[in-house]
């Protein structure tokens, strides 16, 4: 049997787009175009942080500054968004967590930041994920918007022979850096010239990023 929290200690609130402050100080940057673009095709999925001591948000302001722009620029309300009587944009926050001080609202809005990232990736899953990205969705795998270096230095992390049909399928995925050249650059001395690419270790498809 599911039970029903009368007051769930974390819930999710629509409020004004208007009434969502940022924080004093946010030293975290962001790809506002990219964020944008992302919202439009997928709808807000990540949901802002406010802390219930500020009022303000902690975590989101990425997204924030996103929906501002989308909505100035006279975009489409994107889903997760929903529109009031007078046409303003209702967004859904997270709420019910409230920081003792400054510091500690700070301090975790930077965890909330960096932490997801410091995992890195899975490089076989990842081999795996972009190919098939890649030979079944090429708009999708371009709105990923991964510069062709980044990928190509992540499935350089890749043994073609541990890849699913390669013979060693259920080894884990070993290091394979190809001709790296003499320069650190990444480049053979023949490779000058050529167009940005990747090739997938997963079955040589060859593609370009879209950056």
């Amino acid at each position: 049997m599911t039970e029903t929290i009368a007051k769930p200690p974390r819930f999710i609130a629509y409020v004004p787009l208007t009434d969502l402050s940022p924080a004093p100080r946010n030293p975290k940057r962001h790809e506002l175009e990219l964020i944008i673009a992302s919202i439009d095709r997928h709808g807000l999925v990540e949901i802002p942080v406010v802390d219930e001591r500020t009022q303000q948000t902690l975590h989101g302001h990425g997204r924030r500054e996103s929906l501002i722009e989308m909505q100035s620029r006279g975009m489409r309300s994107p889903s997760g968004v929903v529109i009031d009587e007078d046409g303003g944009w209702l967004v859904p926050v997270l709420r019910g967590w409230a920081s003792q001080n400054d510091a500690e609202a700070e301090a975790l809005a930077i965890k909330l930041n960096r932490l997801p990232g410091e995992g890195g990736w899975d490089p076989r899953e990842l081999a795996e994920v972009l190919e098939d990205l890649a030979t079944g969705d090429a708009d999708l795998f371009d709105s990923l918007a991964i510069p062709h270096d980044e990928i190509d230095k992540l499935l350089g992390q890749v043994d073609p022979e541990t890849l699913p049909g390669g013979g060693r399928e259920d080894e884990p995925a070993l290091l394979h850096l190809p001709d790296d050249g003499e320069r650190g650059d990444e480049l053979s001395p023949d490779d000058e010239g050529r167009s940005p690419h990747t090739t997938c270790p997963a079955c040589g498809h060859l593609f370009t990023s879209s950056r």
